[in-house]
């Protein structure tokens, strides 16, 4: 039988990029749940895992460092078996008494090598395949990165509640629970080690300059590229509309930044209290699965669409998509049914339609983006997406206890409006997204 060919996309792509998901969603999603079940407030649960957006937010400062110092292989490998050291970590600090200070800490570590990763992934993507292969491949990346959501969230989630229940303790459940997570993402670590293919190209920038008869020191390259670094910031800048983009970047998911730390909350708070009081294997379930699968729904039909007449075509139908529905948690939370048809229903729609609205928003960011130094400004784009759910997040959960859930998701609709102004201001090519002919 011949042997596993290590340059075979198929065997590190679908495993790669789950890998990549996995971390994002143990910070972003899971340490809010985890947090919760602990016994915090809702303004320490958002405000301690909004500030873990920091290194996606500030990701661009470092990237120089990954194409300067080895190969892109090793940052990969190596951000691995750390986000697998975090996550056991967290395990086996969570039941401390000082737990929320020493998992924080862990999920900061977390937090940098999936930030890194990404830097480190989404370039050895680039080196590894031809411009056929890369094309072929993407829609594969990006679904085993929405299964690896759907584990991280929807599976963990439910993992944890049946712990929750057969421990009857909280921090005992999630110890074993992510003391799993680890040792699965480890694993993966060991399996990329061994799978991941070592093309010629994957060099550290360094070590090419020193190759093509340029003999400076280590301290010099990284003066060259720190130039070039603030060179794209400053052109960053200078384009056309910078300010209005950056306005449109911070404020078009005001809504769904706030909804998004607080709607898992909610949905575990009970009814007492104004929450619908959801289990944890409930909640994996409700908006760990079907909510994702309504996301991921929602996201592929927007970009069906945009083929089909471009952004600006599609960009008010996107704006309602991704506003309107958010009237589900009025509903929710001043109803306060008991029926899970009819939770999932509401988080389905909501979710469906965030999916589908999300898709200007990531296609306005590429349009901003192109023209000279295009992946660079694109960074810069995504750094602007990560700080704007960081900002609002932070300030969610105070937000909340303030004024409860019924008035928090009716100020959550009137934040649609942020959302209408600047789509109303932002110019597109009418050409831009239009599927060409020929």
């Amino acid at each position: 039988m011949k042997p596993v060919n290590k340059n075979y996309p198929w065997a590190w792509i679908p495993t790669l990029y789950f890998a990549e998901g996995i971390p994002y969603v143990m910070v972003m999603i899971i340490a809010e749940m985890m947090y919760k079940r602990l016994g915090l407030s809702n303004t320490d649960a958002a405000l301690y895992t909004s500030w873990l957006y920091l290194p996606w937010v500030i990701k661009p400062l470092w990237s120089p460092l990954v194409d300067l110092f080895r190969t892109k292989r090793w940052w990969i490998v190596v951000m691995q078996f750390f986000a697998g050291a975090g996550l056991a970590g967290v395990a086996f600090t969570i039941e401390a008494s000082n737990a929320v200070q020493w998992t924080l800490a862990f999920f900061w570590l977390v937090a940098f090598s999936s930030a890194t990763h990404d830097i480190a992934a989404d370039g050895f993507y680039m080196l590894s395949l031809n411009t056929y292969q890369q094309s072929l491949f993407v829609g594969i990346r990006s679904t085993f990165y929405r299964v690896a959501n759907i584990a991280g969230q929807g599976l963990t989630l439910m993992i944890a509640g049946s712990l929750e229940t057969y421990y009857r303790h909280v921090p005992r459940a999630w110890h074993v629970t992510m003391l799993g997570v680890a040792v699965v993402f480890l694993i993966f670590a060991c399996y990329h080690l061994f799978i991941l293919p070592r093309p010629k190209e994957d060099r550290a920038t360094m070590d090419l300059k020193q190759e093509g008869g340029e003999n400076r020191s280590r301290w010099a390259y990284f003066r060259v590229i720190l130039q070039d670094f603030f060179k794209t910031f400053a052109t960053f800048f200078q384009k056309p509309g910078v300010w209005l983009a950056i306005a449109f970047m911070l404020l078009y998911r005001l809504p769904e930044a706030l909804l998004t730390k607080i709607s898992p909350l909610f949905l575990v708070d009970p009814m007492s209290q104004g929450g619908l009081g959801l289990s944890t294997a409930q909640i994996g379930f409700a908006s760990g699965t079907l909510g994702l699968i309504g996301l991921t729904i929602g996201g592929i039909l927007g970009g069906v669409m945009t083929t089909r007449g471009g952004l600006k075509r599609w960009l008010w139908p996107m704006v309602w998509s991704i506003t309107l529905p958010d009237l589900v948690y009025v509903y929710l939370s001043m109803v306060q049914p008991d029926s899970m048809f009819v939770v999932c229903s509401c988080i389905f729609v909501e979710q469906f339609g965030y999916g589908f609205g999300f898709t200007a928003y990531m296609l306005y960011m590429l349009y901003f983006a192109q023209g000279k130094s295009e992946t660079s400004h694109y960074a810069i784009c995504t750094a602007f997406m990560a700080m704007s759910m960081m900002i609002p997040g932070m300030f969610a959960g105070m937000l909340q206890e303030a004024v409860g859930y019924v008035n928090f998701f009716i100020l959550v609709m009137i934040c649609c409006l942020a959302t209408v102004f600047v789509a109303r201001l932002v110019k597109i090519d009418p050409s831009f997204g239009v599927k060409k002919r020929g």
